[in-house]
């Protein structure tokens, strides 16, 4: 009977079943998925919180309070920062595409992994500035007497609320592409 190379004590000669390739293209495939789905959450943010405003008759029709996103530049800064980021991966979706023919290709995921880095912290700031606004905008402060407006305002808050979740799970999305990036590149 014969002893195969595992038994024998030799593990290190053993190759795996599956070529490093193969695992490499699958990679590059849930990279270019992340990347559809991150523009999907990035745009989607921008234009719910570019197109969000209310406004609430005051005692007669002629005098009125209005919220719009624009009224406030850290909302401003989101709406950028969202449509910037959104540009950026659609503009990087050729280059997920190129990774997936070839596999093996090192400086261009490198560049990835950079630019992916210098977006995340674009989204992760603006969508930041823009929670802590939502949460005044929800809570208010007192000492500063910064009353909530959103019994008030109850759509502008729900639209700005839900700009932020996409634009979190749009910064989460990033991250699994900057640790998919550096996986591929490791396993060279």
């Amino acid at each position: 009977m014969k002893a195969g190379a595992l038994e024998l004590g030799h593990a290190s000669k053993v190759t795996s079943s599956v070529p490093k390739s193969g695992v490499n293209r699958g990679m590059s495939i849930l990279d270019l998925f992340i990347r559809i789905i991150a523009i999907i959450a990035t745009l989607g943010s921008a234009i719910a919180m570019g197109t969000t405003n209310e406004t609430l008759p005051f005692f007669t029709q002629s005098i009125r309070f209005r919220a719009k996103y624009n009224d406030l530049p850290t909302f401003t800064f989101f709406v950028v920062a969202n449509a910037i980021v959104s540009a950026y991966l659609i503009l990087s979706l050729g280059l997920s595409i190129f990774h997936i023919m070839r596999s093996r290709a090192q400086a261009s995921r490198i560049a990835l992994i950079f630019f992916d880095a210098a977006m995340l912290a674009l989204l992760t700031a603006g969508a930041s500035a823009a929670a802590a606004i939502v949460y005044l905008a929800h809570k208010g402060n007192t000492k500063a007497n910064w009353f909530p407006i959103c019994q008030q305002f109850d759509s502008f808050c729900h639209r700005t609320s839900g700009s932020l979740v996409g634009s979190f799970a749009g910064v989460i999305l990033i991250i699994l592409l900057v640790l998919l990036s550096s996986i591929a590149l490791s396993r060279r």
